[in-house]
């Protein structure tokens, strides 16, 4: 099952970022110094996927920007010698075609996907939550990629979530299958503690069959007019085989602030030439030594 396609959900009005985000679209805040959608892009290249379609709202033309040439600004670095500033965008930009797909309206990640349709076309392809930083020394859509291909079905992402915090996510009734790999035989959005199917929730990587599409359509929105991706998954599962893998590495949470320092710090420190003056500057802050 070839996949050379990345979808990028980043439409959403970014509230939990606010104020920040009212001007600056969410997955441009920086994490250390290149924003967080970067990331989310170099993993799906590092994982050999070579079209990136953006889905993004009006308004947001920045995110698209980001992955575009900009010659004054590297006729400027060229001429000041300082154009490897830019590498690692370009590294990007050379590696991947960049497609920018506009939801008008914010209706959900199923929606989201959905919108996405025309661009991806009938064949198989990988989804990418931004707000899901996830560091680990193989790219995390690399791993479930692996899966889809020996198994040529749908992959979710799953993490084991405490019972007080599985509102959050959608749930699946798992089939253990091998060490980290499940059947899903179910799933359920943002259940309830009593009504979870297990403790394993959904988290921001998929690689989905075109055949989620059509499911998709036959998604009645639920609150608030939204198309959720886990009621297009369940209703996949009628017509084909739905699997789950264990989340490697680990996941943060960069839509929240809490969740963007703590992930800056983490990719921080695993950059050789500023690691040792961050925590010296940790040590410091924190009154240590």
């Amino acid at each position: 099952m070839e996949v050379r396609t990345a979808v990028i959900p980043a439409a959403g009005w970014g509230t939990r970022m606010l104020p920040a985000s009212k001007a600056v679209p969410k997955n441009l805040l920086p994490l250390v110094d290149r924003p967080m959608v970067h990331y989310i892009v170099e993993e799906a290249v590092e994982a050999g996927l070579t079209r990136i379609v953006l889905v993004t709202s009006p308004g947001k033309d920045a995110l698209a920007d980001y992955f575009s040439p900009s010659p004054e600004l590297e006729a400027f670095l060229r001429d000041k010698g300082r154009s490897h500033l830019l590498s690692p965008v370009q590294r990007l930009m050379d590696a991947a075609e960049f497609t920018t797909v506009p939801q008008e309206e914010q209706l959900g990640l199923g929606h989201a996907v959905l919108t996405a349709r025309d661009a991806v076309g009938d064949e198989p392809f990988a989804v990418l939550l931004p707000d899901d930083l996830i560091v680990d020394d193989v790219p995390a859509i690399g791993r479930l990629l692996a899966v889809a291909r020996e198994l040529r079905a749908s992959v979710v992402a799953v993490e084991e979530v405490p019972p007080e915090r599985i509102s959050a996510y959608g749930a699946i009734a798992p089939r253990p299958l091998a060490d980290g790999l499940y059947q899903v035989l179910g799933l359920v959005e943002k259940p309830s503690p009593d009504k979870a199917p297990s403790n394993l929730g959904i988290v921001g990587r998929y690689v989905l069959t075109p055949e989620v599409f059509p499911a998709l359509e036959r998604v009645e929105p639920g609150a608030g007019g939204e198309i959720q991706l886990t009621d297009g998954l369940a209703g996949l599962l009628a017509t084909q085989g739905v699997y789950a893998h264990r989340l490697h590495g680990t996941r943060y949470d960069a839509g929240n602030p809490v969740g963007l320092l703590q992930a800056s710090v983490a990719l921080a420190l695993r950059r050789p030439e500023m690691a040792s003056q961050v925590r010296e500057v940790l040590a410091r802050e924190l009154g240590v030594g």
